[in-house]
């Protein structure tokens, strides 16, 4: 489930993405001036390796390197779910709560309540995850970032797996058709289905998987407006529904791009491996931001479904547009100069304007 569900293989790792190693020269070896006598007396005295002195050293661990732990079952468990897909899929569940909340037919929800939806959405997310690893464990392998996952690396059986995603998604649906009735329940499945039966397999098929992975992303905002009382008819429930899947655009082609190499040798169809020049990854990028911003500003001017023309429902119209302003110039910018670098910043960019339109939306429908 991706914003947050289409995630594939490289976004569930796109924050390492943003951190690319500096090759430091040691300016020991090329000094800008002449060593003196007295200096090169002393080089001479240090041991070399593979001299008997430096298996006495103790070995020199990148930083990066020291801070990784063996994996554990817990551990394992965890990384199954997607970890980092379920926290941003949480994060719109709450935005898209509240704007159920606000509906005509809303209801307030009580502290329980809320818990109660984020593990329900949590739990289904997560056994989402946990298919789609169980589903690609033959691919994992293939690339290096998902190489070390619980069923690429047979850490973990596939019975384990199956078992795990069975549960979680049981009990998650179970939570919701419990708490909420059966409208939240049977998203939450119906966004499983599109995830894990679906997007899953076309991601080898054809490059239209990044539109059904838009869909299966955006699809869990409904589990939250449903749960707090909104219908699947509002227009506020559907705005909210195409600010998630046009961000996907932008954000996933970025990744598609930085991953391009990984996933073409993994078979994956995507637009970066079928158009190698990232001509249309760039194309999409823009218009996703710009189909965003038209998302919010439409929720901003009509959050009940008919047109408000007011000083908040203009200026909440004008901070979206500023929200989305840079994740659409950085995507310009990766159109007409489509590298790594810009790739990197459309990507970060993309993980901050998510979240201020989605603050933007709730504060409008909420009437602050």
């Amino acid at each position: 489930m991706t914003g947050p569900l289409m995630a594939t293989d490289c976004r569930e790792s796109s924050t390492a993405l943003l951190d690319q190693p500096l090759v430091i020269p040691d300016e020991s070896v090329t000094p800008d001036e002449p060593l003196t006598p007295s200096e090169t007396a002393r080089s001479l005295d240090r041991p070399r390796s593979g001299v008997a002195d430096s298996a006495d050293a103790e070995p020199r661990v990148p930083p990066r390197e020291r801070r990784k732990r063996e994996p554990t079952r817990f551990g394992d468990f965890i990384e199954l779910t997607k970890p980092r897909i379920v926290s941003m899929i949480l994060v719109t569940t709450v935005a898209s709560a509240w704007i159920g909340m606000s509906a005509k037919t809303g209801v307030m929800l009580s502290l329980p309540e809320w818990f109660a939806l984020l593990l329900g959405t949590g739990l289904v997310a997560g056994s989402a995850g946990a298919a789609n690893q169980v589903w690609e464990r033959w691919i994992d392998p293939l690339m290096p970032r998902t190489a070390s996952r619980p069923l690429a690396s047979r850490r973990m059986s596939v019975a384990t797996g199956v078992a795990f995603t069975a549960v979680l998604g049981l009990l998650g649906t179970v939570v919701l058709a419990w708490q909420f009735g059966p409208a939240p329940a049977l998203v939450g499945l119906a966004t499983w289905g599109v995830y894990v039966l679906v997007y899953t397999p076309m991601k080898t098929r054809t490059a239209w998987n990044t539109t059904v992975g838009a869909i299966a992303g955006a699809l869990p905002v409904f589990m939250g407006y449903t749960a707090a009382g909104g219908q699947m008819t509002d227009l506020a429930g559907w705005m909210l529904f195409g600010v998630l899947a046009c961000w996907q655009y932008p954000h996933f082609m970025a990744i598609a791009w930085l991953c391009r190499h990984q996933y073409a040798e993994a078979g994956f169809q995507m637009t970066t491996t079928i158009q190698p020049s990232g001509r249309s990854a760039g194309w999409q990028s823009i218009v996703g931001s710009i189909a965003l911003a038209a998302c919010g500003v439409t929720m901003c001017l009509a959050p009940a479904g008919d047109l408000i023309l007011s000083v908040a429902s203009l200026v909440t119209s004008l901070l979206v547009v500023a929200a989305t302003w840079p994740l659409f110039v950085a995507a310009v910018r990766f159109a007409r100069q489509r590298d790594d670098q810009h790739a990197r910043k459309m990507m970060r960019w993309s993980l901050v304007v998510l979240p201020a339109v989605l603050l933007v939306m709730t504060l409008r429908v909420i009437g602050l």
